[in-house]
């Protein structure tokens, strides 16, 4: 082997190493738990169980009620967060005064701690808004309680994971745009195209690799939220589903943590992380199939 290929092979080893001792095996071994009956402090004396805590999963009416708001969450956080962003970046690189400014404002955003998002919004919703509707006699902000009922929980989810991560997917957008050549936009002004004309056919087009990872970054970011949800709602409020008493906010990764580490079962837990790979794995492979066409197409 030559000198030059061991030298490679000496670059890219921490970055191997660190995924296989922190991706890797780690998923591997949770694989093998999902089949035990592993309580989680030792890895002797596990029986196997086959496919039983895949099965109880689906017997509980709070994991089939994650699965639901999961996904709907899912969807409406795809389609607001990039319908936002997209609009921001054409906004910030029209001619419009003060560009660099929103800018920097639409990004800042995303750069406080989910965590603590989380809690500014929660005052947000529980504080200011109502002392808003009071001011402006506004019933609808003054009487409404966001954080109390399970679908306007579900709404102000979305509009925090709005607030927090659209600017950073602005910015892909932001910088796809810079690229298309000034010329070609110049040429279809003076042939009379229209402004959504221009948008349709010319700037869509021209940055649809931007759309394909925009659009897989957002749906990976959607059905993984968590932190968030956590100093937000925390799963709550209360909803009623299959006769049961169901936490309406409480997603799947939140259901997954709050699986092994408040109910104490492992294994199970295990068990709901394969399948919430599993779905995302192929959601996120036919969105990014179905998107490469599109710019195959175009």
């Amino acid at each position: 082997m030559k000198k030059r290929e061991w030298t490679y092979y000496l670059f890219i080893a921490p970055a191997v190493i660190a995924f296989l001792m922190v991706v890797a095996v780690p998923f591997f071994m949770g694989v093998f738990y999902s089949f035990t009956d592993w309580k989680g402090f030792a890895s002797s004396g596990i029986s196997f169980v086959g496919f039983t805590h895949y099965i109880e999963s689906f017997k509980d009416p709070q994991y089939l009620y994650s699965i639901i708001v999961t996904f709907v969450f899912g969807f409406f956080n795809f389609v607001v967060v990039n319908v936002v962003s997209f609009g921001m970046a054409l906004l910030v690189s029209s001619k419009i005064k003060g560009r660099n400014l929103y800018r920097t404002g639409f990004f800042v955003p995303n750069l406080i701690g989910g965590l603590v998002l989380g809690y500014i919004w929660q005052f947000m919703f529980n504080s200011v808004l109502p002392a808003f509707g009071e001011i402006l006699q506004f019933s609808v902000l003054k009487d409404t309680f966001f954080l109390a009922d399970p679908k306007l929980a579900t709404i102000a989810l979305v509009t925090t994971a709005t607030w927090q991560y659209a600017g950073y997917i602005m910015m892909i957008y932001y910088t796809s745009l810079q690229g298309i050549p000034k010329g070609l936009v110049e040429a279809s002004e003076l042939d009379g195209a229209s402004w959504l004309q221009k948008l349709r056919h010319i700037i869509v087009p021209m940055i649809a690799p931007a759309f394909t990872i925009s659009l897989f970054l957002t749906l990976s970011n959607s059905f993984k939220q968590f932190d968030v949800i956590v100093s937000l709602t925390n799963g709550g409020p209360s909803a009623m589903f299959m006769g049961q008493a169901v936490k309406a906010t409480e997603l799947l990764s939140v259901n997954i943590y709050n699986t092994a580490s408040i109910r104490n079962m492992m294994a199970q837990s295990q068990a709901k992380a394969v399948m919430f790979f599993i779905v995302l794995a192929i959601i996120s492979f036919i969105q990014t199939s179905l998107t490469r066409r599109k710019e195959i197409e175009q």
